[in-house]
């Protein structure tokens, strides 16, 4: 199938796209400023270029003392704005895949799945993941003996883009061909809908750039994933 190339411009602002389109039914707006709902995500966006007016409005939506995540936004907080983390990274751009049926064993993850997925999750720590992380989008998981050990999932969705995350196996379950095989089942997905796919990876997790690399996934620009305390008085 042909599938038309959705512009990369939006993957600029992946948060601040997704919370004003796709996963507008999932955020909390307050002016220029939105995050998800609690349980849903972490993630925060600002405009490109923040005036105080913005950060206080954040720091209204988000609380006193909560955590700012703003993923790869390039916007410095205020100087009172305790930093709680930063980290390199990458994202990545996937290719068009077509394919049919998912893998054997590749099975569809949903609410009553979530208290494996969060034990699978505090096992392999993918990333940040809540108990309504799954309402994001398509989530994939394999099960050996019953005890699901190996998940993928949809989260950011700006126009035209999925974000593929939460790529984890469990140890014991490791060397097997699980994470490939989700990536590409979710791939296959994402290309059904018209979209392309995408991911961010830490500079550092060498085994997983090896893989989105054997997947035909390059990249696209280097991020720097930041988070902020908002200040408690």
């Amino acid at each position: 199938m042909d599938t038309p190339q959705a512009a990369d411009t939006v993957l600029d602002d992946p948060v601040g796209r997704s919370l004003r389109g796709a996963h507008a039914g999932l955020a909390r707006r307050r002016g220029r400023t939105a995050t998800y709902l609690p349980g849903v995500a972490t993630f925060a966006a600002v405009p490109s270029d923040p005036a105080p007016g913005d950060w206080a409005d954040l720091a209204a939506l988000l609380g006193p003392g909560a955590l700012a995540d703003l993923f790869s936004a390039p916007a410095i907080p205020p100087a009172d704005w305790s930093p709680v983390f930063a980290l390199d990274g990458r994202q990545l751009v996937g290719p068009v895949r077509t394919g049919g049926p998912d893998p054997d064993g590749v099975v569809e993850l949903g609410a009553a799945d979530v208290p494996e997925v969060l034990e699978l999750v505090a096992r392999t720590r993918p990333g940040p993941f809540g108990p309504r992380t799954v309402e994001l989008g398509t989530y994939l998981g394999i099960r050996a003996g019953g005890v699901l050990v190996a998940m993928a999932g949809e989260r950011l969705r700006p126009p035209g883009w999925t974000e593929i995350s939460a790529v984890c196996t469990a140890p014991e379950a490791r060397g097997r061909g699980h994470a490939a095989a989700l990536v590409r089942a979710l791939q296959h997905r994402i290309t059904a809908r018209g979209e392309r796919p995408f991911l961010h990876v830490a500079d550092d997790n060498d085994a997983a750039l090896r893989l989105y690399a054997r997947l035909g996934f390059t990249e696209r620009r280097r991020v720097r994933f930041t988070g902020a305390r908002v200040p408690t008085s």
